[in-house]
């Protein structure tokens, strides 16, 4: 009878877990399709809209750490320069991609976005001395394969007419393994993520807002206001908040399963609400670098 009821518990645990995991997918999915529409219905440049994305996500969390959490807003002086670096390669990053999805369209540039996992398994290999094996080999060759495909490396004429958007989708990839590399030197200093999270959303808004000089303060309308804040409160926070959520309740190994399937999700949502679409080559690109994810994932699970 025991037995039975903590299998009972154990299987709850891990529906809990899954339909947090999901549902966290699923709202992080929504962040191409949301900044695609901003960029299209409104005068915001990618670099503003990016700015104040980061902003926006600091202040909501900084409100939220500070009514619950207080704690969580305290950052010893040590830690300062290392954020401060976490955040500028942050700023990087959601610029490069904000930029890549007006260029590329929601899809392809969330696709793309999603090799950094082999690159930050390549990465880690020689920052932290991690082992690099047969599977991590695997999962690169299937990247570069999916990104030739989904970018049209391998078309002269493709390449031609977006030149652009290719080395800024790929860019983003390479940028995005560069801020997780980051994120594994920050857990090992013992940073709490949210901490990690508002200082660097913080540093990387103020640097984007600097940037985008006299773009920084827009004349849009409130309604333009009102979606910038909801795609900080909403896929960013939302997402990553459930997806964190879901850790108590699954392996870390499993969790990253799930979120392999955003770019199918992103595709779908932009699909519908956008009329984007993707060529079969294109589509068999994104299959193989999603499997490149699900191979390491696989190959982190035989290792525990």
């Amino acid at each position: 009878m025991i037995g039975e009821a903590a299998h009972t518990r154990a299987e709850s645990h891990l529906a809990r877990g899954y339909t947090l995991a999901l549902t966290g997918t699923f709202v992080w999915s929504a962040t191409g399709p949301m900044i695609a529409y901003l960029l299209a219905s409104t005068a915001l440049l990618p670099v503003t809209l990016a700015a104040w994305r980061d902003l926006l996500t600091a202040g909501v969390l900084a409100v939220v750490l500070a009514v619950f959490a207080r704690h969580r807003l305290r950052l010893p002086r040590r830690h300062w320069g290392f954020l401060a670096a976490y955040g500028a390669t942050l700023a990087l990053t959601n610029a490069t991609w904000t930029w890549s999805v007006q260029l590329n369209g929601a899809a392809i540039s969330t696709v793309l976005v999603y090799t950094s996992p082999a690159l930050v398994a390549l990465g880690s290999r020689w920052l932290f001395g991690e082992r690099l094996s047969r599977v991590i080999g695997v999962s690169l060759v299937l990247s570069i394969v999916g990104v030739a495909l989904v970018a049209g490396l391998y078309d002269p004429l493709t390449l031609a007419a977006n030149p652009m958007g290719t080395i800024l989708g790929i860019g983003s990839g390479a940028l995005f393994a560069a801020y997780s590399l980051f994120g594994k030197g920050a857990a090992r200093r013992g940073l709490h993520a949210t901490t990690i999270m508002v200082y660097t959303f913080g540093a990387a808004g103020a640097l984007l807002f600097l940037a985008a000089g006299r773009d920084a303060l827009p004349t849009i309308p409130p309604s333009a206001w009102l979606g910038l804040f909801i795609l900080a409160a909403g896929p960013t926070l939302g997402g990553y908040g459930l997806f964190t959520a879901s850790l108590a309740y699954l392996p870390a190994t499993n969790a990253s399963l799930v979120t392999a399937l955003e770019p199918a999700l992103t595709a779908c949502l932009a699909w519908v609400f956008l009329g984007e679409t993707m060529t079969p080559v294109q589509l068999l690109g994104g299959a193989l670098i999603v499997s490149s994810v699900v191979a390491l994932a696989l190959g982190e699970r035989r290792s525990e």
